[in-house]
């Protein structure tokens, strides 16, 4: 059978090519893919909806994936050889001072990041620096693994919050990264987890998640200043000040959403309530460390929130149904050789 990738050449413009795998050169690794994830972002490749600087066209889209190590290139240890791995985005230069730091991130060379300036995992097999690898136990689930890479992101939020037993916790927003960081966020003994989800028939995953209650924005209004850690996921108009007004005085709060510019803030409330603000741009490396020992140990399992899978040649399929996601669409996988879609569980 022929490799395949999936291409958007420009935005609207998405096809189903051959694609050999390539022999891994210095530093490099060869993975045969498992599953590969969809996300909001995948989308705004498809719709144009991606920043300027953010991707470069034509690309292979997929930075959510786990696989297989098929082949490695000079300096990489043959250990890697076999072994089930998921891997990094961003594809940081090392030596600036914000990779220094521990913020790869932060690059200042410049953003590089996998499925969006670099060839991504809606493909068969993906090439990429072996340093970004992170190695799984030979038992673990390659399907769930797929979605550790939106958990890093939320995890990052998560350290930096800084959970406390007995703390009254909330998430704005209900969707994959907000049930993810519901998970991560309950492991740390809450007395009180909110998700704040617009949208019904949410409810029943969110407490698998971890959830105490699932309220309206209207019914969180009601419960203003009662949190200790408030954690933004949704990136929608209002949800940033919403969960600034949901921080009692002294709180803390995690901003992880890209919403509109016109998006605002309100200074005096953050001043004189004294919050202290966090904000998070996908995921570092000690945060992908945090999710990876969390799910190697049963603590965190990101497969609870996968609803549909798709072959790889049914990518704008399945595309197509996240653009028109309702309450019934959780996280989407492609997958080489699935056949066909599958309706893994209802929300």
């Amino acid at each position: 059978m022929t490799a395949r990738a999936v291409v958007i050449d420009r935005p609207g413009e998405l096809r189903v090519a051959a694609a050999d795998p390539v022999e891994p050169g210095p530093g490099e690794a060869l993975v045969r893919i498992a599953w590969s994830g969809i996300c909001g972002s995948d989308r705004e490749l498809f719709t144009g909806g991606r920043p300027d600087g953010f991707v470069r066209y034509p690309v292979v889209p997929g930075h959510e994936w786990s696989g297989t190590v098929l082949a490695v290139g000079p300096d990489v240890p043959a250990d890697y050889l076999g072994h089930h791995v998921v891997g990094e985005g961003f594809r940081g230069c090392q030596s600036c001072d914000a990779c220094r730091r521990g913020e790869n991130n932060l690059c200042s060379t410049g953003y590089a990041e996998t499925g969006f300036t670099s060839p991504g995992a809606w493909c068969d097999h993906l090439l990429l620096p072996a340093r970004l690898l992170h190695v799984l136990p030979p038992e673990a689930d390659l399907r769930a693994a797929a979605v550790l890479e939106p958990a890093a992101c939320v995890g990052e939020a998560c350290l930096r919050l800084g959970g406390v037993a007995g703390e009254r916790v909330a998430v704005v927003g209900g969707g994959s990264l907000g049930l993810l960081g519901a998970q991560l966020l309950g492991a740390t003994g809450p007395a009180e987890l909110v998700v704040v989800e617009p949208r019904a028939g949410r409810e029943e995953l969110a407490e698998a998640c971890g959830a105490t209650a699932v309220l309206t924005p209207l019914e969180a209004v009601r419960r203003c200043g009662r949190f200790d850690a408030v954690l933004e996921t949704a990136g929608t108009p209002g949800a940033a000040h919403l969960a600034t007004r949901l921080a009692r005085r002294g709180g803390r709060v995690a901003l992880t959403g890209l919403p509109p510019e016109s998006d605002s803030l309100v200074t005096a409330r953050l001043v004189s309530a004294q919050l202290t603000l966090h904000t998070v741009f996908g995921a570092p490396s000690r945060a992908w460390t945090h999710v990876v020992r969390l799910f190697t140990a049963g603590v965190l399992d990101p497969g609870r929130i996968i609803t549909h899978e798709f072959d790889l040649a049914d990518a704008a399929t399945a595309l197509d149904l996240l653009t028109d996601s309702g309450s019934q669409v959780g996280k989407i996988l492609l997958t080489p050789g699935s056949g066909s879609e599958r309706t893994v569980r209802p929300i």
